[in-house]
Parts: structure tokens; C-alpha cells; sequence
């Protein structure tokens, strides 16, 4: 039973350190994609609606393997538990372990997700400030601005060549290839070109 448990272990760890490292790399293995936990459904507003996935899925699934299979070989290799009463106290080991990991994902992440909208997204029209001067020419600074909630850097250019000192506030005309092409505000907001 001792190498029951220590595979169960080992196959729940191994599947666990897979779809994290997937979710992360966005792995591709055959036909299955790793790495989007859930392919939701969003209504008009952008906010959540569904998850797509069920209580019993591969993250559960292998979180419930980990647990029983360390909880099972630890109890049965160490224990004076007979063989029948460590089985159990194994599947409720891996039962608790996959319900923490559904409560986790299920009440505390999934809920919060929702799909940005373009318009949350957009830079054209961001009021920003200069964090880093952009010289003359095609010269690079930074620039700090507020979006979604959140606030950002980027790099940032004058759109018309000319020095922008740090702290002017500027706003961004266009977004291209990483790069906000910036206005000094006081010019857009005096009527300038």
C-alpha cells in the first residue's frame, strides 16, 4: 500500500507542478491547451457570468491525488492505524485538500474575473504625467498614468519631436508597438496644433 500511496503522491504533485507551470507558459501538449483556466462567458457590461468549469476538474482533481497520496503513505508507513481506517482518513485528507482548492478558485478568484473591454483598455485620450523627461528628437521618457484602477508606466515619445521635461502633464495621442506618443496638455488645452 506504501507504493499505492507514494504513486497517487507523486502523479497528484507532478499533474499540480504541470498546470501551474502551464498556466503560466500557456502550454500546448497534443490537443489540450494549458494554461486558460476558464473560458467564460461575458455579458455586454464585461462582468462574469460563468466559469466553465465544475467542482470536479483537473485541479481538483490532482490536488485530491496529492493529498491522499501523501496523507495515505505517511499514515500508513508511520502509523499503528490499521490498513482500512488509513484509507479513509486518506480520501478525507484528499477531499479536504481538493474542497480548500475549489473554495479558492471558485469563491474567491473566479468571481472577481472579467473581461476588460476595449475601452478600458484604450491609451489614446490618457492624461498622464512625465516620470522620466523625453528629450528632443526621437528621444524615450516615461510616463505615469491612472487606468482601470490601476496605476501604469509606459514609454512615452513627443509626437512632435520636441522635449518634454519631467513632471509636465501630457496626453497620449497614440499607441504604437509599446510606445504612448505624447502632447503637453497645456498645448491641447490652449488650442495649439
Amino acid at each position: 500500500m506504501d507504493s499505492f500511496y507514494l504513486i497517487c503522491f507523486g502523479v497528484g504533485l507532478v499533474l499540480s507542478l504541470i498546470s501551474v507551470v502551464g498556466g503560466f507558459a500557456h502550454l500546448h501538449i497534443g490537443r489540450f491547451h494549458i494554461g486558460h483556466m476558464a473560458h467564460g462567458h461575458a455579458t455586454h457590461g464585461g462582468t462574469h457570468r460563468g466559469s466553465g468549469l465544475t467542482a470536479v476538474n483537473g485541479f481538483t482533481l490532482t490536488v485530491f491525488l496529492c493529498w491522499f497520496g501523501g496523507a495515505g503513505y505517511l499514515l500508513h508507513h508511520s502509523s499503528i492505524f490499521s490498513g482500512l481506517l488509513v484509507l479513509l482518513i486518506a480520501l478525507v485528507s484528499g477531499f479536504a485538500g481538493a474542497m480548500i482548492i475549489w473554495a479558492i478558485l471558485f469563491k474567491l478568484l473566479l468571481p472577481r474575473e472579467r473581461v476588460l473591454t476595449l475601452e478600458e483598455t484604450e491609451m489614446a485620450g490618457v492624461l498622464a504625467q512625465v516620470s522620466d523627461s523625453i528629450r528632443d528628437g526621437n528621444g524615450i521618457g516615461e510616463i505615469i498614468f491612472s487606468q482601470s484602477g490601476a496605476r501604469r508606466a509606459s514609454a512615452a515619445r513627443s509626437e512632435d519631436g520636441s522635449a518634454i521635461e519631467r513632471g509636465a502633464e501630457v496626453v497620449v495621442i497614440r499607441y504604437d508597438r509599446g510606445v504612448a506618443y505624447v502632447r503637453r496638455w497645456d498645448e491641447l488645452s490652449n488650442g495649439l496644433p
